[in-house]
C-alpha cells in the first residue's frame, strides 16, 4: 500500500509533538517533552526526514516520519546544539547542518553561538559550538562538497562565510570562529533567507530588496539584488522546488504594530531560472507572514478582525484562486495591540508533493485541512496549540529538501 502524507504537529508551549497520517488524522507517533524552536521551525531533509531544535533541551532532533510504518523509531537522532535557536539550515545532502542563536526570551541580542552539525560523522552525529557574532543571524549552507556556512547579519548588514570543515575542527569551549570570507550588505534590516541548491544561490530579504550571492570557491560572488516591485518589503522567503520560484509576502502600511489590521500584503514571486518571471499578487489587509508550498498552490493564512482566511495562489499564472474562510480564534490579535505578543496565531503547512494544506487554529487544538480548494476535515490534538503551534506536511518523494532552510 502506498504511503500517505504525514503531518507533524508541534505544540511548542505544551511541549509535545504528534505525527498524523493524512487525510484521516490517525496518530502514528507521539514525542512528549519536546519544545520546538518556533522561529527556526521544521527543516526538511532528504529521505523524507525532518529536523527541529528543542529550545528547552538544547538539542537538534532528527525525525523519521515514515519510520514507524517500517518498525523504525520516529526519533532518528539527537544532537546537542546551542539555543535559543534562531535559524536552522542544511547542505543539499542533508548531512551537514548549522544552527544560529537569537534573542529567546530577552529584549536584546546576547548570544554569539553558532552550532555546526555533521550527522554522518564516523562515530555518530557530532556537533561543535563556536562564537560568531551577537545578533539574530540567518543561515544557509552552500555546496555539497566542503560546504560554506553563510550567516546573514544585520546591524550592520553582512554575509559571513565559514568552511563547515573548519567549524567541525574547532576546539572545545566555544572558541571564536574565523570566517573564510565576509562581505557587507547595504541594509541593516535583513529578515528572511533562502537557498536554491540547483543554482547554488542564497537569497536574503531586506528593505531594499532581495540580495543574492553565490559561492565562488571559498568566497561569495554578490549579484544584483531583486526588487520588491513596489512599496513595502518582504519578511520571509521560500523556495518552490516544483515551479522553480522564490516566494515571499510583502508588507506595507503604517509602522505602528497596533495598526496591523491596516497592513497591506502582497504575494511576491520571482523565477529562479528566469528573472523576467516576477510580480506581486494582492492578498488583502491584516497579518500575513509565513506561507506554504503545495503541489497545486501557494498558501497564505491571513488574520484580520473582519475574518480570517486561507488564500490560495495559482503558482503557474500567479493569481488568487480561492479565499477560504477560517473559524475565529479566541485570543486572536486585536486592533491596538501587537499581532504577535500574547495572542493566538496560525501555522500553515503544505508539501510540494501533495495538494493538501493544513492551517492551525491557535488555542483550540485544531488543524483545518484542505484538499486543493475544498475543505477536507478538522483534525484535533489534545493540546491547545497556543501561539498557533507549528506544522510540517510531508509526502513521499516530495523533494521538500530542495528548500533547505528551516520553516
Amino acid at each position: 500500500m502506498p504511503l500517505s502524507p504525514r503531518l507533524l504537529v508541534a505544540d511548542q508551549v505544551a511541549g509535545s509533538l504528534r505525527l498524523l497520517a493524512l487525510p484521516g488524522g490517525e496518530v502514528t507517533g507521539v514525542v512528549e517533552g519536546r519544545h520546538l524552536a518556533e522561529h527556526a521551525g521544521f527543516l526538511a531533509l532528504p529521505g523524507g526526514r525532518a529536523a527541529f531544535v528543542d529550545d528547552l533541551a538544547g538539542e537538534l532532533v532528527v525525525l523519521d516520519p515514515y519510520g514507524p510504518d517500517s518498525g523504525r523509531p520516529l526519533v532518528g537522532a539527537v544532537v546537542p546544539v546551542a539555543v535559543p535557536a534562531e535559524h536552522l539550515a542544511a547542505d543539499p545532502t542533508g548531512r551537514r547542518l548549522a544552527v544560529t542563536t537569537g534573542l529567546g526570551r530577552n529584549h536584546a541580542p546576547w548570544s554569539d553561538l553558532l552550532t555546526a552539525v555533521q550527522l554522518d560523522a564516523p562515530r555518530g552525529p557530532k556537533a561543535v559550538r563556536v562564537r560568531a557574532r551577537t545578533g539574530e543571524p540567518g543561515v544557509t549552507v552552500l555546496g555539497a562538497d566542503d560546504p560554506l556556512v553563510v550567516l546573514r547579519h544585520r546591524e550592520p548588514g553582512a554575509l559571513t562565510a565559514y568552511r563547515h570543515t573548519d567549524l567541525m575542527a574547532a576546539a572545545p569551549s566555544c572558541p571564536p570562529a574565523t570566517p573564510a570570507y565576509e562581505t557587507g550588505l547595504p541594509d541593516a534590516d535583513g529578515h528572511g533567507d533562502a537557498h536554491d541548491p540547483v543554482t547554488g544561490r542564497l537569497f536574503a530579504a531586506a528593505g531594499s530588496g532581495v540580495h543574492r550571492a553565490r559561492r565562488d570557491g571559498e568566497k561569495l560572488a554578490v549579484e544584483e539584488p531583486l526588487s520588491w516591485g513596489g512599496p513595502g518589503r518582504g519578511y520571509y522567503l521560500r523556495v518552490d522546488p516544483v515551479r522553480r520560484t522564490l516566494w515571499s509576502c510583502v508588507r506595507g502600511g503604517p509602522a505602528d504594530p497596533g495598526r496591523w489590521p491596516e497592513w497591506s500584503n502582497d504575494a511576491w514571486f520571482h523565477g529562479l531560472d528566469d528573472d523576467r518571471r516576477a510580480g506581486r499578487v494582492p492578498l488583502g489587509p491584516g497579518l500575513v507572514f509565513r506561507l506554504a508550498v503545495s503541489a497545486a498552490h501557494i498558501a497564505y493564512a491571513r488574520v484580520h478582525p473582519d475574518g480570517d482566511e486561507l488564500v490560495l495562489i495559482d503558482p503557474e499564472s500567479p493569481r488568487v484562486v480561492a479565499r477560504l474562510p477560517l473559524p475565529a480564534m479566541d485570543g486572536a490579535p486585536r486592533p491596538g495591540g501587537t499581532p504577535w505578543d500574547g495572542v493566538q496565531r496560525r501555522a500553515v503547512a503544505a508539501s510540494p508533493g501533495a495538494p493538501l494544506v493544513a492551517v492551525s487554529r491557535g488555542g483550540h487544538g485544531e488543524i483545518h485541512l484542505f484538499d486543493g480548494t475544498s475543505p477536507a476535515g478538522v483534525l484535533r490534538v489534545p493540546t491547545p496549540l497556543d501561539e498557533g503551534g507549528h506544522l510540517a506536511l510531508l509526502a513521499p518523494g516530495d523533494e521538500a529538501h530542495l528548500d533547505p532552510v528551516g520553516r
